[in-house]
C-alpha cells in the first residue's frame, strides 16, 4: 500500500494510492511541517546503529516517518519510543543499546553559501 503525506493550507492529508488514484484517509493539522507532497511510501527502515537527524513528519499506529533529506524518509517503530516525538520538529534519533529510541534536539548546521 502506498502512503504519501500532502500538506497545504495548515492542513496535513495522509492519501492512499486505491486502482491509480490518490484517496484521503486522515486529515489534521499540518503542526509545523512544511507544505508540500511527501511520498512516505519510500521509507526505509532506520539503521539502529546510527544517528538520523530530520523533521519529524507523521506518526501512525505503529510507525514513525521522519525525513531526513531531500525526498528521503525513514521509519521508526513506535514501539521503541518511551515518548513519541512531537510533529513538525527536527529532531535527532539514535538508538540505545537495548535497541530504544533516544530522541534529542537536532544539532544546527550552517551551510555557507556564494552568491554571485
Amino acid at each position: 500500500m502506498k502512503l504519501r503525506l500532502l500538506v497545504m493550507n495548515g492542513q496535513c492529508s495522509l492519501q492512499q494510492e486505491d486502482q491509480g488514484q490518490w484517496r484521503n484517509s486522515k486529515v489534521e493539522k499540518a503542526r509545523g511541517v512544511k507544505p508540500g507532497i511527501y511520498n512516505i511510501y519510500t521509507a526505509n527502515p532506520a539503521d539502529k546503529t546510527k544517528a538520523h537527524s530530520g523533521i519529524i513528519l507523521y506518526a501512525d499506529k505503529t510507525t514513525v516517518y521522519q525525513q531526513v533529506g531531500k525526498g528521503l524518509y525513514i521509519t521508526h517503530e513506535r514501539a521503541d519510543f518511551a515518548k513519541l516525538p512531537v510533529t513538525g520538529e527536527t529532531k535527532s534519533i539514535s538508538y540505545s543499546a537495548e535497541g530504544k529510541a533516544v530522541v534529542s534536539e537536532a544539532a544546527l548546521v550552517q551551510k555557507q553559501t556564494r552568491k554571485i
